[in-house]
């Protein structure tokens, strides 16, 4: 808590103006504290009895909250940081008070008992196999359908916590894994899908001009380790009636997975009273664009 000068203390007392555009400058003034100012917030808002101040304040509060989370996505963006790392920024959005700690631990666990099955003479379809065995198997993680009106469904906090996720949350946490365990599986950018890949990395150099699915040895859906065949993907381009394209089967790299999470956990907040979140969501998408 900022220790309370007079500046402060009037400009607290004036959060009720009925002048909107007083109301304005004060908010505007208080959030030009950044977060230290949050504590005084907080104690006002315990001790006022209007719902009309509580939600001024409340709006302040996570305007704080936005600024410093736009601050940390751009470090994000600068530093090329991790998609775990990501993931938590994002989750931060809904959960200002997340302790990413929680989210480390859990991972850690399951990665050092899928290493634990792990070994070098196993082949691509046993080593998933593993990872599919323990993450879904003994570690009991269900996937769910996307819905738009289920925002924790996205956030892998909440994947972690309760043990489920929609494709995109599970995905993002196989792909952490496999990241951990040195498990060549990447994100593609299949339509209406968020559908992983194993990819031969060795293919690449011995044939860069060759098409990107020729590189992938197998597709994997995130939602419950369900394994594909390529001709279960070209069964599916036939089915949604899309003309299969080498840019399908690119590999996403970091920035844009969390490019992708942000754009469809906005649709959660497509309505009215949350539309301001919606617009904030795709900010920070925008702000990952290449310039």
């Amino acid at each position: 808590m900022l220790k309370e000068n007079k500046e402060i203390a009037a400009l607290l007392q004036l959060i009720d103006d009925p002048d909107e555009e007083v109301y304005h400058t004060v908010s505007d003034k208080l959030i030009s504290f950044g977060k230290a100012i949050i504590p005084n917030l907080e104690h006002l808002w315990e001790h006022t009895l209007s719902p009309e101040i509580q939600e001024r304040i409340e709006q302040m509060i996570h305007q704080l909250h936005f600024k410093d989370l736009t601050a940390d996505f751009l470090l994000w963006k600068e530093n090329k940081g991790g998609l775990l790392e990501g993931a938590l920024l994002i989750a931060r959005y809904h959960y200002p008070e997340i302790h990413k700690n929680q989210a480390e631990q859990d991972i850690e666990k399951l990665r050092r008992n899928i290493w634990l099955e792990l070994n070098n003479y196993l082949t691509p379809l046993e080593q998933v196999s593993v990872i599919n065995s323990i993450l879904y198997n003994y570690y009991k993680q269900k996937g769910i359908e996307i819905a738009y009106n289920q925002p924790e469904d996205f956030f892998i906090n909440k994947a972690l916590e309760l043990k489920k996720g929609n494709a995109i949350s599970n995905g993002i946490l196989y792909l952490v894994l496999c990241e951990l365990l040195d498990v060549p599986v990447k994100a593609l950018n299949i339509p209406r899908q968020f559908l992983l890949a194993y990819v031969d990395t060795q293919h690449a150099h011995i044939n860069p001009d060759a098409h990107h699915s020729k590189k992938i040895k197998f597709y994997i859906d995130p939602l419950n380790g369900q394994i594909y065949s390529h001709k279960d993907i070209e069964s599916y381009f036939k089915r949604i009636n899309v003309t299969p394209t080498t840019s399908y089967f690119r590999e996403m790299n970091n920035k844009r997975i969390i490019q992708f999470l942000l754009e469809e956990v906005s649709k959660c907040f497509d309505d009215d009273l949350n539309r301001y979140k919606m617009n904030e969501l795709l900010s920070l998408a925008k702000l990952l664009n290449d310039e």
